[in-house]
Order: structure tokens, then C-alpha cells, then sequence
């Protein structure tokens, strides 16, 4: 975690220099700008309590139209999830042995419910609840991050739980209607966690119109920044593209994306219910 007094800029270029803030800034602006994920955790146990009360502060976040449609799972089969998220082409090693991990789902079957109970016509039957359902997850995911780090733990997004959905279905026995978002490592950090440098603002907040001048060059000065500042330890798929000179973030991720990544999830949405048109 940085301890720069300049984390933004760290963090963004010198195009976040005018928005860098000072000692007297609320203590959340610098938890949030030098926050990092983390992927290796000591063995100590969380209080279940604790867990429950962050579940409880992270479901404090915003929901849309008040419709609740989000449910976080702290499974006890902790050990069969971990292994199978492990295992395979996509399969990341680490997670065989997080202290913990949760699971957030989306759960759209609370609201179809309740239009039986009320006998009432459920007339959105559609791409928009699913969408919902999903953002609500994602909300209360980012919630219980912010409040997790504030706790001083460390945590780390999972979306290769989406790897394995039909899977994960089965063996927590997610009904129709309910699926997983996005699973959530949580655990006391080993090290310390490090700021991974995001685009420069330039590229990513916009104002009235959504522009991409100058997008390709920003891409090339972000990468060179972040290869001198931040180097990918290994290249993807060698065999494939070969060693390249100058690895940046952009060979990264294109690279990452030529391999298909769930393409069976949109298969896997409608055979639990959801219309998507």
C-alpha cells in the first residue's frame, strides 16, 4: 500500500495532480486512493461477527428502487469452491487456500416472489432484471470492500467464480432466478498490498460527451508508465505471441482476450429463468 503523499497522481499520471488532496482530507480518501487487492492473507480466522457485521454494512449500500436484490453467501464449503476455482485453464492457484470467501449474488427470485404473494403481474420479464439484479451485487460487493479495508483486512474481487456457475449452482443450491456475481476473498493481509496504477482520467471520466481523442497515445504513455513503474512478471501465452520487447498493460489484455472467457454464462442465465431480450 503506498505511502506516497501524492497517491492519485501514483495512481492516475500527472493529470490527477489537481484533484490530490491534503492531510486534512476525510481518512477514506486515503484508504481509497492507495487501496490495492490482495491475493496472499495470514491464517488467522475472521470473527464471525465481524464478517456478519461487514455483510451487514455492505447491504447499507444503495439498491435499486429499494428492491433488494442482492444476497451475499459465506459458504462452508469453502475448501470444494476454493479447489475448483483453482483447477483448470482459467484456474487461479492462489484461491485453493483463501481464509475466506464470499459470494455475492444477484437474486431476482425475492421479487417474483413477492408479485405471487400479491398477486400481481411481474411485466418485467427481460434483460432489465437480470442487469438489476447483477448491479445491486456489484454495489453491495464494493460496499463491503470499502468497509472490509477499513477493518484492515484485505480483500480481493473474484470473477472467476462466473467460471463455474452451473457448478457453484449445484453445490450451494442456488435456486432459479439467483446467481453468482462475483466471489470475494477476505482474509488479514500477509503483505502489504500494491497500488496498481489505473488510466489517466483523461481517458476515463468524461464531460457531456463521451470523447476518445487522443485515446490511442494515452494508451502507449500508460503503458510505458506503468512498465517502468510496475513490470507484469510473466507474459501471457508465449507459446502463441512470443516474448515481446515491451510488455505494457494493453499486450496484457489483448492478449488476455484472444482465449474465450465464459462464453456458456449467457446459456447459463436463461436456463435459470432469466429472458434477456
Amino acid at each position: 500500500m503506498s505511502n506516497s503523499k501524492i497517491p492519485l497522481v501514483d495512481r492516475f499520471g500527472p493529470d490527477a495532480a489537481d484533484v490530490e488532496f491534503g492531510g486534512d482530507a476525510p481518512s477514506l480518501f486515503s484508504q481509497l486512493a492507495a487501496r490495492g487487492s490482495v491475493r496472499k492473507f495470514r491464517s488467522d480466522t475472521i470473527p464471525y461477527l465481524t464478517l456478519r457485521r461487514l455483510c451487514a454494512l455492505a447491504l447499507c449500500a444503495p439498491t435499486k428502487s429499494d428492491l433488494q436484490q442482492r444476497d451475499i453467501d459465506a459458504p462452508s464449503l469453502k475448501s470444494q469452491i476454493g479447489a475448483l476455482l483453482a483447477d483448470g485453464p482459467l484456474g487461479q492457484k492462489w484461491l485453493a487456500s483463501v481464509p475466506n470467501l464470499l459470494l455475492f449474488c444477484g437474486n431476482n427470485r425475492r421479487q417474483r416472489r413477492i408479485h405471487a404473494l400479491r398477486d400481481r403481474h411481474f411485466a418485467n420479464d427481460h434483460l432489465d432484471a437480470f442487469f438489476n439484479a447483477a448491479v445491486d451485487a456489484a454495489i453491495a460487493l464494493s460496499a463491503f470492500v470499502i468497509a472490509a479495508e477499513a477493518e484492515g483486512l484485505g480483500v480481493c474481487p473474484v470473477s472467476a467464480v462466473r467460471n463455474h456457475s452451473d457448478a457453484l449452482s449445484r453445490l450451494l443450491k442456488l435456486p432459479d432466478h439467483v446467481f453468482p456475481v462475483a466471489g470475494l476473498a477476505v482474509g488479514y493481509p500477509a503483505d502489504a498490498p500494491q497500488l496498481s496504477m489505473r488510466l489517466p482520467l483523461s481517458v476515463t471520466v468524461h464531460h457531456n460527451t463521451f470523447l476518445e481523442d487522443g485515446l490511442d497515445d494515452a494508451i502507449k504513455a500508460y503503458d510505458r508508465r506503468r512498465e517502468a513503474a510496475q513490470p507484469y512478471a510473466a507474459q501471457r501465452y508465449v507459446r502463441e505471441f512470443g516474448l515481446a520487447e515491451t510488455y505494457g498493460w494493453s499486450e496484457d489484455k489483448a492478449r488476455q482476450y484472444t482465449h474465450p472467457e465464459r462464453a456458456d454464462f449467457g446459456a447459463y442465465v436463461r436456463r435459470i429463468g432469466f429472458r434477456l431480450d
